[in-house]
């Protein structure tokens, strides 16, 4: 599997754990069907796993933003891309960042992409 398959299936099953009842190996398997990828994996657990630090220091970046007013969707693709950013020194910062504002491209609506775009920016 490609790195941006897995960033997608990673995206799409952080998207199912939060606000549900769902395990995460549920949500995986939901997601994966028989298939499986490490990257994908390490980038589900590790976001779930240090969701809160994440979550802090996404929340720092955002400017006149709470992070509980964010749509969904940008708060999957932002919390996925800051786990990236900050836990996978050996992925290129601009690739997290390209590969992110894609996936708001694909998934989020016409202004997403400029706002997960400003706030990846400022850990760069």
């Amino acid at each position: 599997m490609k790195r941006r398959e897995a960033r997608e299936k990673a995206l799409q099953t952080l998207f199912q754990l939060e606000n549900t009842e769902l395990t995460i190996q549920e949500a995986m398997e939901h997601v994966m069907e028989e298939q499986t990828d490490a990257f994908y994996e390490k980038l589900v657990s590790g976001t779930v796993q240090h969701q809160t630090e994440i979550d802090a220091a996404l929340a720092e970046k955002l400017e006149n933003w709470s992070f509980d007013r964010l749509a969904k969707i940008e708060r999957t693709i932002l919390r996925l891309a800051a786990y990236e950013l900050m836990y996978t020194p050996e992925t290129p910062k601009s690739v997290v960042l390209n590969e992110a504002i894609e996936l708001s491209k694909t998934f989020g609506d016409e202004k997403s992409s400029k706002f997960v775009n400003g706030v990846l920016s400022k850990f760069a």
